[in-house]
């Protein structure tokens, strides 16, 4: 004897699936070729933004880096405290500037925002959570101290703490 089909739990094509990656910054329609960003000049070519001369009479739109950085809408917060931090914090943050120049030229939406001191400690803002996670990586590699990540998915957001 077969089974009725069950009408309640049918595989369907059109339900609802949530959205792996919700960055509100992320330009949804393909732009016109070439497009410059009119405040960092990197130019979006080939289906990405990268640095490069913009041609004459190439249109003009901000790039997401900048877009969040008007908006002052970071994507990833590192948060360095610590006894040792406080004693070695410029060479900390030449590591993070490091990582973020080596990060830039190759991906030009990947930058620091801000650098803000804060009780003893130091926030530091990305426009990109990987570069957030990157830089968090490098400082516990380079000098060890306790690294934590906290990601929040529905906000496209990472927040990384390095203690020492």
């Amino acid at each position: 004897m077969t089974q009725p089909p069950n009408l309640f739990h049918q595989d369907r094509q059109d339900r609802l699936l949530r959205e792996r990656e919700h960055d509100p910054y992320k330009i949804r329609e393909k732009l016109p070729e070439p497009t410059v960003c009119p405040e960092c000049r990197a130019v979006y070519h080939d289906g990405r933004w990268q640095w490069s001369a913009a041609p004459a009479g190439a249109n003009q739109a901000p790039c997401p880096a900048c877009h969040r950085v008007r908006d002052k809408c970071p994507a990833g917060f590192l948060t360095l405290t610590g006894e040792f931090f406080a004693a070695h914090k410029d060479e900390i943050l030449n590591l993070v500037r490091n990582i973020e120049e080596r990060e830039k030229a190759q991906h030009p939406l990947k930058r620091i925002m801000a650098v803000d001191e804060q009780d003893g400690g130091m926030l530091i803002t990305f426009t990109d959570p990987q570069l957030a996670r990157s830089a968090g990586q490098a400082v516990q590699h380079a000098y060890k101290g306790d690294l934590d990540f906290s990601y929040q998915e529905e906000e496209y957001l990472l927040r990384v703490y390095w203690s020492r």
